[in-house]
C-alpha cells in the first residue's frame, strides 16, 4: 500500500523547522518506492505545529522535530508502529488521539474555503486538478455569464473581508456596467492584528483563488485580474507566482482558456504596507500609484474603479468559496449557516486560548463552541474575560455573549463585527481599557489622514485613554470618550474611521466598572496599567534574600540581608522585575 507523508509548509510551521523535517523525510525515504513525501499548506492546528500526517491511515503527528524523522521512518513507515509520544494527547482524558477527525479542535469544523489546505501540495497543479480543480471554471465556460452570477446570488455568499456585502449582487452590478475594459481584483491585503486567514489560503491553496478570479472575470466580462497582496507575505507571494505560471502553462490562464475563446490573465501587485489599503477604494488608488486614501462612494468600484473602469473587488476567502459553490450547487451552500449569513467562516483563533489556530465553522456556531470546545478553553485555567472579533474595527464581547450564534447581524447588534475573521481571546489578567488603547493606537498609526474625524478624532480618543490608564482622568472624560466615539462613527469618511471607535464603545458598554476603577480609585483591577500599579512587599513573607533588590533597575528596594525589605514607591518605575524574581510570593500588586 502506497503511503503519503504530508508535512505542514505554512509560515508558522516553516518558522519551526518544517522545511528541515521535509528534507529529512525525502532523504530517508528516497529508496522506498511505495512512499511519497509532500509539502502541504496549513493544517490549522498551529498550536501543535509542525504537523506531519501519514496516509492512508491518517495518523496525525504533532510538534514534530527534525530529529524525530528517523524514528518515524524506521518505526511507522517500515514497521507500521505508531509513535505515541508524537500523537496529540487529549487534555481531559489523557489519551492519545491518532486521527485528527476525533480531535475536539476539528470535530465541529466544516472546511469549505480551506478545504484543500493541509491536503494538497500548493506548488503542484496536478494535485489541485485531482481535487476537481478548474472543473468549476470549465462548468462556467459552458454556461452563460448570467448563469454564474445567478448561482452566486442564490448561494447567499457575502463578502468575507469586512462588512459582508452580497457577493452575487456585487458581481451583478459589475456585469451590468458596460465598458471596453473591466478588472477583477483580489484583495489580499490582510492587515488585522492576529489575522492570518487569507495568508493561509494563498499558501495552501493558491489555485482556488486563481480559478475563482477567472470565473469572476467570465461572469462580469473582465479579462484582467490583479492580486493586491502584502509584501510581508513572501511565502504566499511565491506560491501565487508558481500557481499563476502553472495555470498559464496548463491553459487555465491566457488568451484562450480551455479553447473557449475567453481570455483572462492575472498580475500580482504589492501592497503599500498600510492597513487602510484594505478598503477597496484606497486599494485601487494604491494600485494606480496614488496615495492609499479612500474616496466617498458612490461611484462604487463596480461602476468606476481601477483606471476609471468597472472593477470587482473580493477578498481571498470570498474567492476561495466560489469554485466549490459552483460544483456543489448554490442550494448546498445556502443550506449551511443561518437565514441571513450563509455558508462557513474562517477564523484565526489567537490570544489566551489553548488551541491557537485557523478554524472554519458554519455560520451560527456559538462563541462558546469556538472558544471552549474547538479552542480548548483558556490557557492555564484562567477565567475567560472577553473576545475581540473583527480586529481593530470590531468590539470586545463578554461572557454574556458566549451563547450567541456567530453571524453578521448578531455581531453588529452586540457592538462588534465579523470583519475578516480575527478572533483574539482575553483572560482575567487583561485590562480592557488597555486593550481599547492598543487598538486605538493601531488605528491612529494606520489612519490615512484624509478626513478630520479619523485623523484628529481618534488621536483625541487615544489621548483620553492614555489619561485614564495613567490615573489623570475624571468621570467627565468617560462621557467625552463616548460622545467623541459616536461622532467619529457618524462622520468619518470610510469604514476604517467609522468602525475605529468600536473597541472603545464595546469596552465602555461591557466593562464600565473597570473604567470607573481607573478614574475614581486610580486602580487597574487587572494590574496591567503600570502607572496605577503599586508593588508591595509582605514583610512576613519576605526572607531578605535580596533577589528583588538586585533585580531592581531603579534601586527602589531597600533592606538588609535576611531582613524584610521595603519598596520606595517614589522611586519605583513599576517594571515588575521584583515580582518576577521573588521566589517566596512576598511581592504583590494593588
Amino acid at each position: 500500500m502506497k503511503r503519503r507523508i504530508t508535512v505542514c509548509g505554512g509560515t508558522g510551521c516553516k518558522a519551526s523547522a518544517s522545511a528541515k523535517i521535509l528534507e529529512n523525510f525525502k532523504a530517508l525515504t528516497s529508496s522506498l518506492e511505495d512512499v511519497e513525501v509532500a509539502q502541504v499548506g496549513c493544517f490549522g492546528f498551529c498550536e501543535k505545529g509542525p504537523i506531519v500526517k501519514i496516509m492512508p491511515e491518517g495518523t496525525f503527528y504533532v510538534e514534530v522535530k527534525p530529529e524525530d524523522v528517523e524514528e518515524l521512518v524506521e518505526e511507522h513507515i517500515k514497521k507500521g508502529k505508531r509513535i505515541d509520544r508524537l500523537l496529540y494527547t487529549n487534555p481531559v482524558t489523557g489519551l492519545h488521539v491518532e486521527d485528527s477527525t476525533h480531535m475536539d479542535f476539528y470535530r465541529k469544523q466544516q472546511r469549505v474555503a480551506i478545504r484543500n489546505c493541509g491536503t494538497i501540495d500548493p506548488e503542484n497543479i496536478e494535485e489541485y486538478l485531482a481535487e476537481r480543480g478548474y472543473d468549476a471554471l470549465k462548468l462556467v465556460l459552458n454556461n452563460k455569464p448570467e448563469w454564474t452570477v445567478a448561482q452566486i446570488k442564490e448561494s447567499g455568499l457575502r463578502g468575507r473581508g469586512g462588512g459582508g456585502f452580497p457577493t452575487g449582487l456585487k458581481w451583478e452590478i459589475a456585469a451590468a456596467n458596460k465598458a471596453e475594459q473591466k478588472y477583477v481584483v483580489c484583495n489580499a491585503d490582510e492587515g488585522d492584528p492576529g489575522a492570518f486567514m487569507d495568508r493561509s489560503i494563498m499558501e495552501g491553496d493558491p489555485h482556488s483563488v486563481i480559478e475563482a478570479m477567472a470565473i469572476c472575470g467570465y461572469a462580469i466580462g473582465a479579462n484582467k485580474g490583479l492580486v493586491y497582496i502584502r509584501a510581508e507575505y513572501p511565502l504566499a507571494v511565491h506560491r501565487l507566482q508558481v500557481a499563476i505560471k502553472q495555470a498559464r502553462e496548463n491553459g487555465m490562464l491566457g488568451s484562450n482558456i480551455m479553447k473557449s475563446g475567453f481570455g483572462f490573465d492575472i498580475e500580482i501587485r504589492y501592497g503599500a504596507g498600510a492597513f487602510v489599503c484594505g478598503e477597496e477604494t484606497a486599494l485601487i488608488h494604491s494600485m494606480e500609484g496614488e496615495r492609499g486614501e479612500p474616496t466617498f462612494k458612490p461611484p462604487f468600484p463596480a461602476e468606476k474603479g481601477y483606471k476609471g473602469f468597472p472593477t470587482n473587488v473580493n477578498n481571498v476567502e470570498t474567492l476561495a468559496n466560489i469554485p466549490v459553490i459552483l460544483l456543489n450547487g448554490a442550494k448546498w451552500f445556502a443550506s449551511i449557516g443561518t437565514e441571513k449569513s450563509k455558508g462557513t467562516k474562517v477564523f484565526a483563533l489567537a490570544g489566551k486560548i489553548n488551541n491557537v489556530g485557523l478554524i472554519e465553522v458554519p455560520m451560527g456556531t456559538t462563541l462558546r463552541e469556538v472558544i471552549f470546545e474547538i479552542g480548548g478553553g483558556i490557557k492555564d485555567g484562567k477565567k475567560f474575560k472577553a473576545v475581540q472579533t473583527g480586529g481593530p474595527s470590531g468590539g470586545c464581547l463578554t461572557e454574556k455573549h458566549l451563547d450567541m450564534s456567530i453571524d453578521y447581524e448578531n455581531l453588529l447588534a452586540a457592538g462588534s463585527m465579523m470583519g475578516s475573521g480575527g478572533m483574539i481571546v482575553m483572560d482575567e489578567d487583561d485590562c480592557m481599557v488597555s486593550v481599547a488603547k492598543f487598538y486605538l493606537e493601531f488605528t491612529v498609526e494606520e489612519s490615512c489622514g484624509k478626513c478630520a474625524p479619523c485623523r484628529i478624532g481618534n488621536r483625541r480618543l487615544y489621548e483620553l485613554l492614555e489619561q485614564i490608564t495613567e490615573g489623570k482622568a475624571d468621570m467627565d472624560d468617560l462621557d467625552r470618550l463616548r460622545n467623541m466615539s459616536n461622532v467619529i462613527k457618524d462622520t468619518a469618511l470610510c469604514g476604517l474611521g467609522q468602525t475605529s471607535p468600536n473597541p472603545v464603545l464595546s469596552t465602555l458598554d461591557n466593562f464600565y466598572e473597570e473604567y470607573k476603577a481607573h478614574v475614581l480609585e486610580k486602580h487597574c483591577p487587572a494590574g496591567k496599567c503600570s502607572a496605577l500599579t503599586q508593588y508591595i512587599i509582605d514583610e512576613e513573607a519576605c526572607s531578605g534574600c535580596t533577589a528583588c533588590a538586585r533585580s531592581c533597575p531603579a534601586m527602589a528596594i531597600k533592606g538588609e540581608r535576611k531582613q524584610p525589605h521595603t519598596i520606595d514607591l517614589s522611586l519605583c518605575i513599576r517594571c515588575g522585575a521584583c515580582l518576577t524574581r521573588c521566589k517566596f510570593n512576598a511581592i504583590y500588586t494593588k
